[in-house]
This record gives structure tokens, sequence and C-alpha cells, in this order.
């Protein structure tokens, strides 16, 4: 059985989108998006620098964007989604391009939405000043416990030994510091807050009311949450969880559970991929893993859904 994932904040780099333009009509479909959200992403994706596509308001939708149109080069139609790709799913932002992926919501509507999400987020996060980083190695039950104690939100619990911490600036400086036992190194991330957190909490007051006249659609792929790793297959709860997981943790661990448990024998990452393929390489071992990083790796991928596409029993 073949998964699709989008990954989330922090996969961009500069200049990522540059091949992509090359395909046919990717560059008119990035300019029309472009032009609905009020945000040059063909600039963003190929001429901004490090800071420009940190910005959380930028980020966001470029992702996503990224992600429809690599995963548009595989799968023509929603018709050869659903037939070739068992599940799928997103990793924080990206799950905005899961749900587009899945049919809950046009890729238009995905992209008006995740940029009032990126605005919204980049608001609350200048309330204070922020931010995230990777714990990698140690135990859950170490470093919970840990973070805890440091006043710090464990907002990505990823599984593969890899949790991500949340808070001010001073709490995270002070887990620098103080690495759990067992905790190889503390990695701080290119985001511009404390994302899955509390100080999240008035972006989710500004998405609600952007959803409010969205018309979801139920999915016709199973669609897995990163809110507790459950196959979600009412449109109207895939948006009611998009929304209130901008300020809850993404338990990604638990989509890979449920990745397994489906019969999972194949992973493609969307564009800029590369984190969530590193991470089933050691949560899913002996899965086949693809990332889209750029147009030479289509015909990769192509081949691996042929020999994955089948949908487990």
């Amino acid at each position: 059985m073949l998964v699709l994932v989008a990954p989330g904040q922090g996969a961009q780099t500069p200049g990522f989108l540059t091949p992509w333009l090359d395909l046919p009509g990717v560059e008119d479909r990035l300019r029309e998006w472009s032009a609905a959200i009020g945000l040059d992403l063909v600039h963003y994706g190929t001429n901004a620098d490090a800071d420009e596509i940190r910005d959380t308001a930028v980020a966001q939708p470029l992702l996503v964007a990224a992600s429809l149109v690599s995963a548009r080069q595989l799968f023509a139609t929603p018709e050869d989604f659903s037939r070739q790709v068992g599940a799928t799913a997103g990793h924080s932002v990206g799950e905005l391009a899961a749900a587009a992926l899945a049919g809950v919501l046009s890729e238009d509507e995905a992209l008006r939405l995740v940029r009032k999400r990126g605005l919204a987020m980049a608001e609350a996060a200048a309330v204070t000043e922020t931010g995230m980083a990777a714990l990698l190695g140690g135990e859950q039950d170490v470093v919970l416990p840990h973070l805890e104690k440091l006043g710090l939100t464990p907002a990505n619990v990823n599984g593969a030994g890899q949790i991500v911490a949340a808070g001010t600036a001073q709490q995270l400086a002070a887990l620098a510091e103080d690495k759990p036992e067992g905790t190889r190194r503390v990695v701080p991330l290119k985001v511009a807050g404390a994302f899955h957190t509390e100080h999240m909490a008035p972006a989710v007051t500004a998405l609600e009311e952007a959803v409010g006249q969205l018309t979801p659609a139920d999915p016709h792929t199973r669609y897995v949450s990163n809110r507790d790793g459950h196959v979600v297959t009412d449109g109207h709860d895939v948006v009611r969880r998009l929304v209130g997981q901008v300020a809850n943790p993404v338990r990604w661990d638990l989509c890979m559970e449920t990745f397994k448990e489906l019969g999972v024998t194949g992973i493609i990452e969307a564009s800029p991929g590369g984190t969530l393929v590193g991470i089933a390489k050691r949560a899913l071992p002996g899965v086949k893993t693809l990332a889209l990083k750029t147009p030479d790796d289509l015909d990769a991928a192509r081949t691996l859904i042929a020999e994955h596409s089948a949908p487990a029993e």
C-alpha cells in the first residue's frame, strides 16, 4: 500500500521551487495561486533568501503549493490519486496539502486557507519571542517530563527518537544548556514561533472564522490526522481538526503507527521532501521511501507507485 505525505514548516530551502518551474503548466498555476492569495509564490520559491522564506506567512503557502504541484505530476486527476494512494497525511501545515489531495478542499481553497493560517500564526508568534527545537535521541518517558520541568511543550512527537519542543526563547535557551538524559542533540528549527502550543490560540480563533464559508467534501482517500493518527472520513471533521491543530501537538508518531496498521509498503513525500522520509526510514524499517526533491525524482516515484499502489486489504 502506498502512502503520500506532505512536509511541514522548516522543510523549505532557498530556490527549491526553481527546477519545478521547467515543467509544463507549473509556473502558470503558481502565478494563478499567487494572484488569488496576494503572495508571489514564484519569487519566494526561486529568488528569496532563507530569512525571507522563514517568515511564517510566506513559508506556509509556499510549502502547500510545492506539495500540490509536485504531487500533480504523479497523479493528474483525483481519480488517479484515490486509485493509487492508500492513505495520505501531512505534517502540520502539510495537512492542508493532504486535505486538498484527498478531495476535502479544492486546491484554491487550501491555498487561500493556508495564507490566512500563515498570517494568523505569524501575528500570534509576534506577541512573544518563541521558537522550536528538535531533540534527537532519548526516550519519551524521559524527554517529556524534562520538557515539562522547563515549561516547554512537546509540539511535535515525531517518533523514531525525535521530539520537537516549543516555547519562549528563554525556555529554549535553558533546554540547550540542560538536555534530557539520552538526547544526543538539540537543533533549533527554521520557524518563527512556538507552533502547536498555547501561544497559537489567537490563530485558532482567526481560522475558525476563515473556515465558516467552506463546504468541505468527504475525503476520497484515507486521510490520517495529526491529532491522534486516526483515519478521518468526514470532511467537516477534517476541517475542524485542521483548525484546532494549530494550537495542539502534532502526533506524527501515531500517524506512522496507523500507516503500519493499514499495511504501508511504500511512502512518497511531496516536495520539498526529505524530513518525513528520514523519520520513516527509522520508524518503519522495510518500507520503501522516496522524497520528491526535484523533478529528477519523478521517474523513480512512478516506479514506486507501480510497485506499491495496490491498497492493502
